[in-house]
């Protein structure tokens, strides 16, 4: 779309009026950065194509990704039917730091970074912690409840993590309202095709129930977000500075249909965005729960 208003370039067009792929794309693309349009810097286009120049370089770039992780789980579950139990687990890794200390001697470029065949060698440290509650209740039914978060943070060789290693939010098995890749970052109105980011915080609540043989069902709240921290990511909507920005945690909420084939569960969620924090701070909360506004899931097993 902003091509349609701002390219000059005949050549670089399909004969539908669209931007070849991938020349003509890139071609634009550094046409409006180097101000040869007459779209203007500090623009919301301006901001857009800027973001897509780095949400490719971001996809398409090569890691060298070196570290090493310790896991620490507890759990109290007896079985695969036992469905009273809790389980905790702890993750911490540490990527890059021998690495790039045996390497920097003779392998900087001229940012002083530690460079090996056009490739920066990452570096970061990532903790996670992750805690399930199952609760069994006299009449068979279960409480369900999940609490997720985790940081990533990048220094030395780099100032950001690379995409393999940062979160996102969304899909089946995390805020089932909105469709993964497409919550956040922050109050950010998922601006981009993969939006990830490198804090993430995360709670789930499931209530399931019986409701004839192995057809049962499930009613669910979501809360969750994720947000820039420490990293190359300047922009106030996408990154979390206080405990203020935990007002922007999406809240999703919903109800779902499960059939049990013994060895395995198929399950259909129906969720909707009941507090969005893309929207306007007044106009945030959901009203409308009609089933053209909502958005549907379809997942193997349950979510946690």
């Amino acid at each position: 779309y902003i091509s349609s208003l701002y390219n000059i370039d005949q050549s670089i067009i399909n004969q539908n009026g669209d931007l070849i792929i991938p020349d003509g794309a890139d071609i634009f693309i550094n046409q409006v950065l180097n101000n040869e349009t007459s779209l203007n810097s500090g623009t919301d286009f301006y901001k857009s194509v800027s973001s897509i120049l780095e949400r490719k370089e971001r996809l398409t770039e090569n890691n060298l990704i070196i570290g090493s992780s310790i896991t620490l789980n507890r759990n109290t579950q007896e079985n695969f039917l036992d469905e009273n139990f809790s389980q905790l687990s702890f993750k911490f890794e540490m990527v890059g730091n021998l690495f790039n200390a045996l390497l920097r001697g003779g392998n900087l470029n001229s940012n002083n970074k530690v460079e090996i065949s056009n490739i920066l060698p990452s570096q970061y440290t990532k903790a996670e912690i992750n805690y399930i509650k199952h609760i069994l209740l006299n009449n068979g039914d279960v409480f369900a409840f999940r609490a997720f978060s985790g940081i990533a943070i990048p220094y030395g060789n780099s100032n950001y993590i690379p995409f393999t290693r940062s979160y996102y939010a969304g899909g089946s098995n995390d805020n089932r309202a909105w469709k993964a890749y497409k919550l956040g970052p922050g109050s950010s109105n998922n601006i981009n095709e993969f939006n990830e980011a490198n804090l993430k915080i995360a709670f789930n609540l499931e209530y399931r129930n019986k409701i004839s043989g192995n057809l049962n069902g499930a009613f669910f709240v979501d809360f969750g977000n994720i947000w820039n921290v420490n990293d190359n990511v300047e922009d106030d909507s996408m990154t979390f500075n206080n405990l203020s920005d935990l007002s922007e945690l999406a809240i999703g909420t919903g109800f779902g249909l499960r059939y049990d084939f013994n060895f395995f569960v198929l399950r259909l969620d129906t969720a909707f965005k009941t507090y969005n924090p893309a929207k306007e701070k007044s106009n945030r909360w959901f009203k409308d729960f009609s089933l053209n506004k909502a958005v549907f899931n379809i997942g193997i097993n349950y979510p946690f």
